[in-house]
Parts: C-alpha cells; sequence; structure tokens
C-alpha cells in the first residue's frame, strides 16, 4: 500500500522540477506553469471530495483499480499534449484520479489493530511523502536525459504495474455502511459540523501544507536563476534532502501512539519555521538551502501523520469520508500556495514566497492552539 500510494502520488509532482523547462518549450510564462500546477492540485482536491467518500460504501479495492487505469490514461494523454492548455487538462484529470493515493491510506487504518495504527498511517505516509520527493528527482533526471514527456509516460507504466500488484495482492473488504452518493457528501458536511477536531486539524496542517506547495511549485524557478542556475535534474536531485522527512513518518506515528499528537504537531510547525527563517538569514546558500529543506520535510511529515492520528480516531465508519475532508481541503491549501507563490515569486521574488510561508506558520500555530483546548475538552 506504501509503494502503490507512492507511484499515485507522484503523478501530481512530475511538472514541479521541469517547469522551466515547460516554459520554454509550451511557450508560457512563470504564471502560465503555475496555472498547470495549481489545477493539477484543484483535480487532486476535487477527486478527494467526490471520489474518496466511495470508499466508505464500496469495496476499496475495485475503487483503487479503477481509478489507476484512468491514471494511466491521463499520464499518456499528458505526455502527448501539445500546448499549455492541454496539458492543464491533461494534469486536471491526473489530479483527480491520482486519489487513488488517499484509498490505501484508510485502508491501511481498516486493515490495522487500533494500538498500531499510527504505525500503519505513518508507514503509508511514508510511501506518500517518497512518492512526492522522489517524482521530483525521477522527472528532472528524465526531462534533462530524454525529454519532457518521458517523465509522464514512464509514470504511466509503473501505474499499470500498480494496478496488477492491486489487483493480485490487495484484499477485497466489504462495507458494512449503505448509502446513496448525495446522501454520502451530505454527511461530510454533518461531519464538520459535528467535529470541531477535525475542522481544526483541517485548518491547522492546511497552513503548513500551503508552505510546503510554495516552497516547491517556485524551487525550480529559484534554483534556476541565478546564484544557483541549476540544470533540470540538478534541480530534481535536490528533492534528495526532503527524504529524511519520508523516513521520518513511520516514526512519528509511533510518536503519535505512545505520547498523543499534540507534542508532535508543536515540534512539526517550530521546524518549519525556523527552516523558512533560516532561509532569510542565508538566502544565497545552497547547502543552507539543502538543511532547510530536510528540517522542513520532517517538520511537514511531523504535522501531517500526527493531524491524521486525530481525524482517523474520530468516526471508524467514516474513514474515508474523514479523509476527504482533511486531505481534499488540504490540497485546496496547496492550490492556493501554489498559485500565490507563483504570483508573489513574480513579483517580489524568493524572499517574498518565504515571506508568505512564515506568515502561513504563525496562522498554523494560532489554529494549534485552540485544537489544543479542544483536545483537552473531550
Amino acid at each position: 500500500m506504501a509503494v502503490g500510494t507512492a507511484v499515485c502520488v507522484s503523478a501530481i509532482y512530475l511538472s514541479q522540477p521541469i517547469l522551466n523547462l515547460l516554459a520554454q518549450v509550451l511557450h508560457t510564462s512563470i504564471r502560465g506553469m503555475g496555472f498547470v500546477t495549481t489545477v493539477t492540485q484543484v483535480g487532486y482536491a476535487a477527486g478527494i471530495v467526490f471520489l474518496v467518500p466511495l470508499g466508505d460504501v464500496a469495496p476499496k479495492k475495485q475503487l483503487i483499480l479503477g481509478k489507476l487505469i484512468l491514471l494511466v490514461a491521463a499520464l499518456v494523454a499528458t505526455g502527448l499534449a501539445p500546448g499549455v492548455l492541454t496539458m492543464a487538462a491533461g494534469s486536471l484529470a491526473i489530479g483527480v484520479f491520482a486519489t487513488a493515493a488517499q484509498d490505501f491510506i484508510p485502508l491501511a487504518a481498516e486493515l490495522s489493530p487500533p494500538e498500531q495504527r499510527g504505525r500503519a498511517i505513518g508507514t503509508v505516509m511514508g510511501g506518500l511523502l517518497l512518492g512526492i520527493l522522489g517524482s521530483r528527482m525521477f522527472s528532472g533526471a528524465m526531462a534533462e536525459w530524454i525529454g519532457w514527456r518521458a517523465p509522464f509516460f514512464a509514470a504511466a507504466a509503473l501505474t499499470l504495474l500498480v494496478a496488477t500488484a492491486v489487483w493480485k495482492r490487495i484484499p477485497s473488504v466489504p462495507q458494512a455502511h449503505a448509502a446513496t452518493y448525495p446522501a454520502l457528501l451530505r454527511s461530510m458536511g454533518t461531519l464538520l459540523a459535528e467535529q470541531p477536531l477535525l475542522v481544526l486539524s483541517t485548518v491547522g496542517h492546511g497552513f503548513i501544507g500551503l508552505t510546503f506547495s510554495a516552497f516547491w511549485t517556485v524551487l525550480s524557478f529559484h534554483l534556476g536563476q541565478s546564484p544557483f542556475r541549476l540544470s533540470p535534474a540538478q534541480i530534481g536531485a535536490f528533492a534528495l534532502a526532503g527524504f529524511a522527512g519520508a523516513a521520518v513518518a513511520p516514526v512519528a506515528g509511533r510518536l503519535a501512539d505512545r505520547h498523543g499528537p499534540l507534542f508532535n504537531i508543536r515540534a512539526g510547525i517550530a521546524l518549519v519555521a525556523v527552516s523558512f527563517a533560516s532561509m532569510l538569514v542565508f538566502p544565497g546558500s545552497l547547502v543552507a538551502l539543502a538543511a532547510a529543506a530536510v528540517a522542513f520535510d520532517l517538520g511537514v511529515q511531523l504535522s501531517m501523520v500526527s493531524h491524521q492520528t486525530i481525524i482517523y480516531a474520530l468516526e471508524p465508519r467514516a474513514r474515508s469520508r474523514l479523509n476527504a475532508v482533511y486531505v481534499g481541503s488540504l490540497f485546496g491549501f496547496f492550490a492556493l500556495g501554489s498559485f500565490l507563490a507563483s504570483w508573489i515569486f513574480s513579483s517580489s521574488g524568493w524572499t517574498g514566497v518565504v515571506l508568505l510561508c512564515l506568515a502561513s506558520c504563525a496562522a498554523a500555530a494560532i489554529v494549534h492552539g485552540f485544537l489544543s483546548r479542544q483536545w483537552h475538552r473531550r
């Protein structure tokens, strides 16, 4: 399930390390490529909100297989795109069907005993972060050596392999909950109204997710300019700095099981804030930027896994819908981060983007204060 999550989620980040190259070959601007990144994440958010809840009433295995086949088609179509608008349309479809990644996560929670749920979620979430970061390295190298279309075709082949493995290895678990599709969507509103911890977890990590999206959306432009002037392959390899975040995911899950999630969330927010502060202090140092990226991704992962541990304990029969609300909203924050970062970078440069991320960290800290009070009232 961790491997399947990694392959699915990697599809929505293939374009990010090669935005400079895509802007040249498709004859568009930084803001034009920022639009492609934004619609991919909008598609992912829409797929989570409208498709992931089906996992509470339909066998998740069949749902995952259907999405994987459609994701293969969307990747091939995007790889064949002749212009920026067709690439945006293909990227929107990639976002919608890559949400198969989010069907694996509640399935892992469903199949694990309560005392090991945090560890199981952390393991699968480790796959998710590996997919996000690995896709950047994979895409940057393939685009430079073979051409920009190659990453999309290779990802389609990998997705087809995952579909075969799911068909053979993943158990089919019948769902006891029964509801019509409109009732299923309405019940998500009920969850928001009745579960304040869900709302606070979603918004709290949403502000951290905004920093993640803003950072990685404009990083390729930042590293491609003076004083760094890195190639697409070198920019993709920069994602190696974030692999430490993936390594800590199972550890974060175990810590949440043992000590509760609030400490992890505070530590995650602090790591993200310190990382961006260091980028202001050492603006021209590649070593400092790489070190900040390591700490930054560690903080993001601590925050994400710990918030998910909170929400999956709220209503066991509604885990797919809880996940849909949480991650769908999160990718709304991701889309906002991509949009704001591309516009701010065009007008105010890297410093403006870093200040945006520090402001978002401050907002996350404020929301966490409300979350802590609500947690202790339970």
